[in-house]
């Protein structure tokens, strides 16, 4: 094995992926599985079918409602059973909606924040006991660049993501003694058919377009670095930290 692929090698760990069969999580299941990792998707029933047929045979699919501390806990309890530790965690659940401030329903926004900001507390809290007790682990949580300055029509989600920027933050600084390290990505835009068809009109593509210097959305696959890279090794003294990609979004001003 060459000096880089020692640097980046994931073989034999375990991951759980919270919101494992969505757009980009789904992605980055895959890539995981091909660095030789062994994945348990954590997700809706329904979730289910939205998985590729080749990638739902190589994960260990597990149903979970992540605003439930306890069926994230009996999730991972049978990852323990099954694979006897947890090295990666990845926060990937997600929910939006473009609802004007002053019609943002009580249900809707325990909804958002809970899946978005109390769905990731909770699991840190469930598979961050478990890596404490074995002093190592990576979590990545997903942060968004939306949680400052924060995007418009984006309301309660642009307060769950702030939130979680903070999450990360603190958990870093408490566990990083454990051998625990606590990151999150910070996308930019990678707008998937119901974004485009609820947040993203001609107009609003354009002024995202135009305040993006690479002048495109991103891709799902131009996640997978990053991830890679939090997960392994190589970023052993890296905690704390949002890591943006954006095509250049947030450096932009006039």
């Amino acid at each position: 094995m060459g000096t880089l692929e020692k640097r980046f090698n994931l073989s034999g760990k375990v991951a759980a992926i919270i919101g494992g069969a969505g757009y980009l999580c789904s992605t980055l299941c895959r890539a995981l599985l091909e660095s030789g990792v062994e994945v348990a998707i954590l997700d809706l029933p329904k979730q289910k079918r939205n998985l590729p047929a080749d990638l739902a045979q190589s994960v260990y699919w597990l149903a979970c409602d992540v605003t439930s501390k306890r069926e994230l806990t009996r999730c991972r309890n049978a990852i323990l059973r099954r694979h006897g530790r947890v090295d990666i965690l990845l926060n990937g659940a997600g929910a939006n909606a473009p609802t004007p401030f002053l019609r943002v329903s009580a249900s809707e926004i325990r909804r958002i924040l809970g899946v978005n900001l109390l769905g990731t507390l909770y699991s840190c809290q469930v598979f961050g006991e478990t890596m404490i007790r074995q002093q190592s682990g990576s979590i990545i949580n997903f942060t968004s660049v939306s949680a400052g300055p924060p995007l418009s029509k984006a309301f309660v989600y642009s307060v769950a993501k702030a939130g979680v920027a903070n999450l990360t933050q603190n958990l870093a600084r408490e566990w990083a003694p454990h051998g625990v390290r606590v990151n999150a990505l910070r996308p930019g835009f990678f707008p998937t058919q119901w974004s485009m068809k609820h947040f993203i009109d001609r107009q609003r593509k354009q002024k995202i377009l135009g305040h993006t210097p690479m002048r495109r959305f991103g891709e799902p696959n131009e996640l997978i670095g990053a991830v890679l890279w939090l997960c392994s090794d190589a970023a052993s003294f890296v905690t704390g930290s949002l890591i943006t990609v954006d095509g250049g979004f947030t450096a932009m001003t006039i």
